[in-house]
């Protein structure tokens, strides 16, 4: 039995909707690790304000970059569908 077109749209935007949800997750766990490691070298049971003012200055560059990159490449795909 065939799929129609709309459920077939409905499965496509929830995998769409899971994929993103997955990249948010692997995004906001490497942007952890590198700043923990960065920042942080000796850990305890509170961050101290340079630690602080380093982590947030990590998280804002990492997210500055990854947003660039991100544009970068849907451009590109944008591009190579012009193209095709």
């Amino acid at each position: 039995m065939a799929m129609d077109s709309a459920k077939r749209g409905e499965i496509m935007e929830l995998a769409k909707q899971q994929i993103a949800v997955a990249n948010a997750q692997e995004l906001l766990s490497k942007m952890t690790q590198r700043c923990f490691k960065k920042c942080v070298n000796k850990p305890g049971y509170s961050l101290d304000s340079s630690e602080q003012k380093c982590i947030s200055m990590c998280m804002d560059r990492f997210m500055d970059s990854w947003d660039l990159i991100s544009r970068a490449y849907g451009q590109r795909i944008q591009r190579e569908q012009q193209n095709q």
